[in-house]
């Protein structure tokens, strides 16, 4: 007896039957586009003498499924688990989800992480698929299904990094000036983001309490999530268990900080039952909620056309952070921590072009030194 349900945007089905000595076993299948399709593979398979298998057997699909209730949902954070899902169904059922468990070697693998970075997609989401692979086919070797993970040696292959888009450092007193006439809390907030190079959800979520005063140091332990949906938590934590750091804020920017609270402190008491008393941000409107993302991003927007510049993302504000560490002699190891990167490779990759820069200046300072030795 056969029966289907719909697993994200595939369609599964169970087969239950009996084995030579008598025990109720059943097989599963995920991976079909339609249910048709599902249904006549779950009529030639009821037509089979159906015996025992082993978990070599098992659909990779339907495992893949099963892996992601069973070891992801409720156990990591809900963004984990939507970019889990959607890396599952998007990229590798598709093309791996009708194979065997036991069909899938190292080489066949590697051969679909390569078709990843093929098809135009960045080394970063090459990671993104790659990660929860790992993971599920480290889980199957752990249950006795196949003897070795076949992602575990697993190569992606770097591509040419894109132009990296950022400020260019001596035009930010313009771009702050132009926002803190938009709006003081506007220009503020946007400093806060040149001056340490938080992500734009991170600076969104900073609450009174992440704040200490003496030390000059913001905590940053939670996250807005801006594309959060009505029913999910707008506050749901860092991206990664790095992105967990304490930032250390030049003296001048927290004291300009310190006044804007107090003016913000006052703002409540004016507003009163209508202020929003569920989170203390820092930063966002007068009721004390955080700026809406349209107004984040149109403030920024008309920054960058009031200079006569390219439409930059808010992200650049990050980027040209890290940029001004890294001219101003800070090493790569520092700005990783401080961006809340999960490796030293993630940094070096997108700021390999400025360290090169910096090289070339040393080694032309160095020319000029030898030149000026020899003439001597």
């Amino acid at each position: 007896m056969a029966s289907f349900r719909k697993v994200g945007q595939y369609w599964q089905y169970r087969v239950r039957y009996r084995t030579d000595v008598g025990e109720w076993k059943e097989i599963s299948k995920c991976g079909f586009k339609t249910k048709k399709a599902a249904q006549e593979h779950a009529r030639q398979r009821e037509m089979l003498d159906t015996t025992e298998i082993d978990g070599s057997r098992m659909n990779l699909g339907t495992y893949l499924m099963q892996w992601l209730e069973i070891y992801v949902v409720d156990k990591r954070k809900l963004n984990t688990v939507k970019t889990y899902r959607h890396v599952l169904e998007k990229h590798i059922i598709p093309e791996l989800g009708m194979m065997q468990l036991g069909e899938i070697k190292p080489m066949r693998y590697q051969n679909f992480l390569d078709s990843v970075i093929e098809r135009g997609f960045s080394p970063e989401t090459a990671r993104r698929v790659h990660t929860p692979f790992r993971m599920a086919m480290e889980q199957a070797v752990v249950n006795g299904y196949i003897s070795k993970n076949p992602a575990s040696h697993a190569k992606i292959t770097k591509k040419t990094v894109k132009k990296l888009k950022f400020l260019q450092p001596e035009l930010i007193p313009e771009v702050l000036e132009f926002l803190y006439e938009r709006s003081y809390g506007l220009g503020i907030y946007f400093e806060a983001l040149f001056e340490s190079g938080m992500r734009k959800g991170e600076c969104s979520g900073i609450e009174l309490d992440d704040i200490n005063w003496n030390d000059n140091t913001i905590r940053i332990d939670d996250s807005y999530n801006y594309n959060a949906t009505k029913a999910e938590k707008k506050m749901d934590g860092v991206k990664t268990s790095a992105s967990e750091r304490t930032i250390v804020m030049r003296e001048d920017y927290m004291k300009k900080l310190k006044t804007y609270v107090k003016y913000r402190m006052e703002k409540r008491t004016l507003i009163g039952a209508l202020y929003n008393t569920d989170n203390n941000f820092v930063f966002g409107r007068d009721d004390g909620t955080p700026f809406p993302k349209s107004t984040l991003y149109n403030a920024y927007k008309a920054a960058m056309e009031h200079i006569s510049h390219e439409l930059l993302p808010i992200h650049s504000t990050r980027h040209t952070h890290a940029v001004m560490f890294l001219e101003a002699g800070v090493t790569m190891k520092e700005v990783q921590e401080r961006l809340g990167h999960g490796s030293i490779q993630i940094t070096s990759d997108i700021y390999s072009h400025v360290t090169r820069k910096m090289e070339n200046k040393s080694i032309e300072k160095f020319d000029e030194y030898m030149q000026k030795k020899s003439a001597k």
